[in-house]
């Protein structure tokens, strides 16, 4: 293992922010695993730190293929992270929206380009990357729909579901739209957890990984085969919305079955107690994401169901 900086830049107000990347293996550049872009990404973090330390005992043992490095980016953001911020302190900036970059932008501009410029020429780039909406997910693999994607390469992870978007115009400064547009095969896998550390999904996770490196012959590791995914287009996934604001709570979790009209969430007065709204399921499916957070407003998206494939 070699600790390397990948990008610094210095700062008047504190400390140089200083890109760490961990190098295993030698020779071609075969993968490049992204930790957390966001200051909010802990999860992603972790999951990050748990790779780093299985890889570093796969180097010692001489599990990395002949000619085939693997780069590992734990964390991008971490001036954000140190103090409780999703995005950029300074400006408010999504440094995941500012790619391939541009070295005499932004600030934030000028550290997408610097990360990018070290990461665009991977065969495989793996990003841990969060929702934009506060809740839970059932882990899987998430594609954009670029013409370049594989999503048979998607499922040698071995999560139960591949998600394939058609992007918007805000998504192609993305690091995994602009990976697909400089060739590199490019994967979002998305955990259960954001904010916080969720143990049994980031050892999923960790093993996803693995699981992938072996098949594309980067590690020599033994691996249980994983789930077979199912590939869902984001389009088909049916969105569940609030008719009120409120108190949140929710009655079901991911991957729960659900049945039509069978209820999903309760939203509370939030200064009288009682339920002034019962959100129920609009269909029958898989329960792909449930919101979160406490509080809801009017006409929020609470959870997405994987709709049954005879309806």
């Amino acid at each position: 293992m070699r600790k390397t900086e990948v990008y610094s830049m210095g700062s008047p107000y504190r400390e140089t922010l200083k890109i760490s990347g961990y190098r295993f293996g030698h020779g071609q550049k075969a993968a490049c695993i992204v930790g957390s872009i966001r200051g909010n990404e802990v999860q992603q973090l972790y999951v990050c730190s748990q790779l780093v330390k299985k890889l570093k005992e796969l180097e010692a043992s001489h599990y990395i293929a002949r000619d085939k490095e693997i780069l590992v980016i734990p964390s991008v953001n971490h001036h954000a992270m140190n103090i409780g911020k999703r995005f950029w302190p300074v400006d408010n900036t999504d440094i995941n929206r500012m790619f391939p970059g541009y070295d005499l932008g932004e600030t934030t501009q000028r550290i997408a380009a610097g990360v990018f410029e070290e990461v665009k020429d991977y065969e495989y780039g793996i990003q841990f990357a969060s929702f934009y909406l506060p809740g839970d997910f059932i882990p899987h693999v998430r594609m954009m729909d670029t013409g370049r994607q594989n999503t048979s390469l998607a499922g040698l992870f071995g999560l139960p579901y591949v998600v394939v978007r058609k992007p918007k115009p805000i998504d192609t400064t993305t690091l995994n739209y602009n990976w697909q547009i400089w060739n590199t095969n490019a994967f979002s896998v998305y955990t259960t957890e954001t904010d916080l550390i969720d143990e049994v999904s980031a050892r999923q996770a960790v093993a996803a990984v693995l699981r992938f490196l072996t098949r594309m012959g980067i590690l020599k590791y033994h691996s249980h085969n994983g789930y077979i995914a199912t590939v869902v287009k984001e389009e088909e996934l049916t969105s569940v919305r609030t008719d009120v604001g409120g108190i949140y709570r929710r009655l079901r979790n991911p991957g729960d079955e659900v049945h039509l009209g069978e209820p999903l969430a309760e939203i509370v007065h939030p200064y009288e107690g009682y339920v002034i709204s019962t959100i129920h399921s609009p269909t029958e499916g898989i329960l792909f994401f449930m919101h979160k957070k406490p509080l809801v407003t009017e006409n929020e998206v609470i959870c997405k169901i994987i709709r049954r494939l005879h309806e």
